[in-house]
């Protein structure tokens, strides 16, 4: 192995850390040739085992094979996802067909599956612990899904497809991150500053000084930017100048247009689909998940949906009753919502976003998501900042038990930047085992907030902060697994019961004794005060129709996308269904079609961007657990929660999993609550 290599696969940095410096983005082609070539040795010695398959060489062989594609994959995805630039963007869109090929290969393997097989078969012999039993059950699935039971025409014809699939969603995810990296609106004077409170302004200058552009200010498609801009600004046409370049991203013709893209990708999803049998490629995908069909997903969206509508219809009246009241007479458009609502709650929760942010300082709302995890969980956090990281804008920390054992690493990324694709996320370089001498999880959450300039904190909205804590939550759940398989540690889950550990985590942000002792001025250090705390909790549902129809929206599209078979425009369809719903012509969908990166970005959240919802029917049942108590912190409801929803992983049934902490299953009603959409 070369030298390059071994810097790539043998992580022998502090605390087994790689040594990020010392791998180059040409590295990566050389290692994944070796690394795949390595794979497909270790899967091929597994299905020629002469030997008679039993659980521990065929199904932990298959476990702690791949450790090397295991190594640059995530190298390389992180790279792509938060430091991206010409020479990585390149390899992706050579190495994702590749990719795609590489595991159809291994999931149409006849000699491996037939060893795979015949220890499902014999799966009731009473041989295997529950964790091994859920294993082996998730490995057969899995290949079946795959496209094992086909035969060989049909076989190849899926292989085709995957890699078809996965060049598209290099595709999409490029376009868009051309688009939100190419556009900015510079800003010079004070009128085009009008309404833009400091905090925004100070990161704007950052924006612009970092895009090398002449005006001192920039507007740019990072949502810590455009949306307070939205809210503040009371330049009318800038603010729909800069609406249209946010909802237009993937949609604007030319080569970064993803119409195409989302046209042939869904097409050849419903042609897979139909390969493995299924009705539509939301029956395949819902096949093993909570929810189980799409009409329980569309059921309750709809549900929110009808409540929603008629909340925001309310709100917006009070939009145009506003709008009059300042003497003009145009309705109530896309741009004009958030910056409204914002004078609304101004008016009648007498405080504003611009009064609230001071006191959330980036710094100090880490410290809070890990003082709440030490609260619940015993873990506590170390910053270790002579570790260099992948970026230098990204801090280390060491978390420890509550024995003070190391429990793994966690790495924060927390700034925007034009190499950084937009939105928010938790992933991993390592995850929890014990097999083959076991490893600690390495995992980490990427954020976009707006960098202020050198020497003055970045403030947050309550937005930001919730994000903070939510993709936190979801690194909890990697850092506190507790199984002996990688393939169920930690967010490997159905894909509706992942984002209960992450949304269930939020609400510890909103107690009152986390905001007294981490919401403190950034000038003062004086805590929030108490009136304004009640304010902002008085305040939480404000607003709230306007945020459940632009989520439910764009659930709802996507499982029409996913239900409906052929779709010629998928555009046009999308259009249609929003008619057909009813939609607002004031609000847009959170994440319209042509940038709807959870969606065609790659198929994680296809036919299940509903997930955040039916999660959070878990959540707020789960949360229930705790004030039921009296309280927020109970030892006994937090070690049930520990025990059975972050540290079990994937290694039970989700349904039995929230059993076991909860008691009982949920329902809707504390999650319309929560929403402020209940029944009167």
């Amino acid at each position: 192995m070369g030298e390059i290599n071994a810097r790539v696969f043998d992580w022998d940095g502090p605390l087994g850390l790689p040594e990020f410096a010392g791998i180059a983005d040409d590295d990566l082609a050389e290692a994944f040739e070796e690394a795949l070539g390595r794979h497909k040795a270790e899967i091929d010695a597994i299905a020629e085992n002469p030997e008679p398959a039993d659980y521990s060489n065929t199904i932990v062989a298959l476990e702690t094979s791949g450790r090397a594609l295991e190594r640059v994959s995530a190298l390389f995805w992180n790279r792509a996802g938060a430091d991206s630039n010409e020479a990585i963007q390149a390899l992706e869109r050579d190495i994702a067909p590749k990719l795609a090929r590489h595991y159809s290969a291994i999931a149409m393997n006849a000699r491996l599956f037939a060893r795979i097989d015949a220890l499902w078969q014999s799966r009731d012999d009473g041989n295997h612990n529950p964790e091994a039993a859920r294993v082996l059950e998730k490995h057969w699935k899995n290949f079946v899904r795959a496209g094992a039971r086909l035969n060989d025409v049909d076989q190849t014809r899926l292989a085709a497809i995957n890699e078809e699939l996965a060049g598209l969603g290099a595709r999409f995810s490029q376009n868009v991150l051309a688009d939100e990296k190419s556009w900015f609106l510079g800003l010079s004077t004070e009128e085009d500053l009008d309404g833009l409170p400091g905090f925004l302004r100070d990161a704007m200058a950052a924006a612009a000084a970092e895009r090398k552009i002449a005006e001192p200010y920039a507007v740019t498609l990072s949502r810590s930017i455009i949306e307070p801009f939205l809210t503040f600004s009371e330049r009318r046409d800038l603010r729909e100048q800069a609406f249209a370049a946010w909802t237009s991203r993937g949609d604007n013709g030319g080569e970064t247009d993803n119409a195409t893209t989302v046209a042939r990708t869904l097409a050849l999803r419903n042609e897979k689909a139909g390969l493995l049998g299924y009705g539509s490629f939301a029956e395949l995908k819902l096949d093993d998940t909570m929810a189980k069909t799409p009409d329980a997903v569309t059921g309750l969206l709809m549900k929110v949906w009808d409540r929603a509508l008629v909340r925001a219809r309310k709100e917006e009246d009070d939009i145009a009753a506003l709008i009059a009241e300042e003497g003009r007479n145009h309705p109530v458009a896309p741009w004009d919502w958030r910056h409204y609502a914002e004078k609304l709650r101004a008016t009648k929760y007498a405080f504003s976003e611009a009064e609230l942010k001071p006191y959330l300082q980036l710094e100090k709302i880490v410290e809070a998501s890990f003082a709440v995890a030490n609260r619940l969980f015993g873990v506590s956090a170390v910053e270790r900042a002579d570790l260099q990281a992948y970026h230098p804008d990204v801090r280390i920390f060491e978390i420890h038990d509550a024995d003070g054992y190391l429990k793994g690493l966690f790495l924060g990324d927390y700034f925007a930047r034009p190499s950084k694709r937009s939105g928010a996320w938790m992933s991993g370089f390592q995850s929890q085992h014990r097999l083959d001498g076991g490893q600690t999880p390495i995992v980490y959450n990427v954020m976009n907030f707006a960098k202020p300039p050198a020497g003055k904190p970045a403030l947050l909205s309550l937005d930001d902060a919730r994000t903070l804590f939510h993709e936190f939550g979801h690194a909890l759940h990697g850092l506190l697994s507790d199984v002996d398989h990688p393939s169920v540690s930690g967010t490997s889950v159905s894909r509706d019961f992942v984002e209960l550990p992450s949304q269930l985590y939020e609400h510890w942000l909103t107690v009152p004794e986390i905001l007294r002792s981490y919401a403190v001025h950034h000038e003062t250090g004086a805590p929030i005060p108490q009136d304004l705390l009640d304010k902002v909790l008085a305040a939480r549902n404000f607003n709230s129709g306007f945020a459940a129809i632009e989520y439910t929206a764009s659930a709802l599209v996507d499982m029409a996308f996913h239900t409906a078979g052929r779709i010629d425009d998928p555009l046009d369809f999308e259009a249609q269904t929003l008619t057909d719903l009813g939609m607002p012509k004031a609000i847009v969908m959170r994440h319209r079609t042509p940038h709807f990166l959870h969606v065609f970005s790659g198929d994680g959240y296809s036919a299940g961007y509903y997930s955040y919802m039916w999660s959070e029917v878990l959540d707020a049942d789960a949360f229930s657990a705790f004030e039921e108590t009296g309280d927020l912190f109970h030892d006994g409801t937090a070690e049930r929660l520990h025990r059975h929803i972050y540290a079990a992983g994937g290694s039970v049934d989700p349904e039995d999993a929230y059993m076991a902490f909860r008691g009982k299953m949920p329902d809707a009603g504390p999650m319309l609550k929560k929403k402020g959409l209940a029944a009167a």
